[in-house]
């Protein structure tokens, strides 16, 4: 699949690092949002302010070339591989939005940063995609680098009880939910068998995002005394965060159709570091020891999966 870019096996990593720096700038335009329209209604932002964006970019890949591309044999394969992810996608949220809801959440935060190990996990056993000794050392360090970032106070990570707590297991479920999202839209890339990765991460984008703004649209329509009118009040800064949310989607599934699952999500981890100079930078406030060691080893581990590339 994609013969013709063979020879340009690296271009899944500034693809990646554009996916992690839109994502960036959509979850600061969210951020903004959860306030006025609450989290699963500003979560539904991104679904639905991105569609319009995700069909125009596939239409420009079919009407812009002089040769109109081949529209792709879809199979039940892939739409299954698209609606487990899209599903998972969803979950992660509600496992994150339960967590909120417990006294520990800086430990669900925490080892909800467990999602790239994880990616690996489910990558070797659904996908058959076993890391190499590299790609897996880079995991692990990026890995114990983002923790290091996100521990929570020294005064719930010294509790057992805080670690065992329902928090804590919220957050194992929301990596886990991320984890197999991630897989899930990878073997959709597989399957599809698209002409190019482009048309690949066009197609998975307005799919995954067609069933997410239709279940999530329709949660909060009939059980918020609303429903959506407040999206549509809020809709300058909605299109902002939907116009990123889209770029990044679109980024991260052709990624997908270019690399395995685990070495994507791993570079993808950038986001951390993107965030956390932007917050720093906006707060004015030097970084701890720890914070710099974990924003070393993050580095690091971007750094050797990069490696793979060259």
């Amino acid at each position: 699949m994609f013969d013709s870019l063979q020879h340009l096996a690296w271009l899944w990593v500034p693809i990646t690092l554009f996916a992690a720096l839109a994502q960036t700038v959509r979850n600061t335009a969210q951020r903004s949002l959860t306030q006025e329209l609450g989290t699963l209604a500003a979560t539904l932002v991104r679904f639905l302010y991105g569609l319009p964006f995700a069909a125009l970019w596939l239409a420009l890949l079919y009407f812009l070339p002089a040769q109109l591309p081949v529209v792709p044999a879809f199979s039940w394969a892939y739409l299954g591989w698209i609606a487990l992810g899209a599903l998972f996608q969803v979950g992660a949220t509600v496992a994150l939005l339960m967590a909120m809801k417990e006294r520990n959440f800086a430990v669900a935060v925490t080892l909800s940063k467990t999602e790239v190990l994880q990616v690996a996990l489910f990558a070797t056993v659904f996908l058959n995609e076993l890391p190499t000794a590299l790609a897996l050392l880079a995991m692990v360090v990026a890995t114990v680098g983002v923790l290091m970032l996100s521990l929570p106070p020294r005064g719930q990570l010294l509790s057992l009880q805080a670690w065992m707590s329902k928090s804590a297991l919220y957050g194992l479920i929301c990596g886990a939910c991320f984890a197999i999202a991630t897989v899930g839209f990878r073997g959709g890339a597989l399957v599809l068998g698209a002409e190019s990765p482009w048309l690949s991460g066009a197609w998975g984008v307005l799919l995954a995002q067609t069933l997410q703004t239709l279940g999530l649209g329709l949660w909060i329509q009939l059980r918020t005394p609303q429903g959506l009118m407040p999206l549509f009040r809020a809709w300058r800064i909605s299109l902002l965060a939907g116009s990123m949310g889209a770029a990044a989607s679109l980024a991260w599934f052709t990624a997908y159709a270019m690399q395995g699952a685990g070495p994507v999500r791993t570079l993808g981890m950038i986001e951390v570091v993107f965030s956390y100079l932007v917050s720093r930078r906006l707060l004015s406030e030097s970084l701890s020891r720890p914070e710099k060691i974990g924003m070393g080893l993050m580095l690091f581990g971007l750094v050797l999966i990069c490696l793979q590339a060259v």
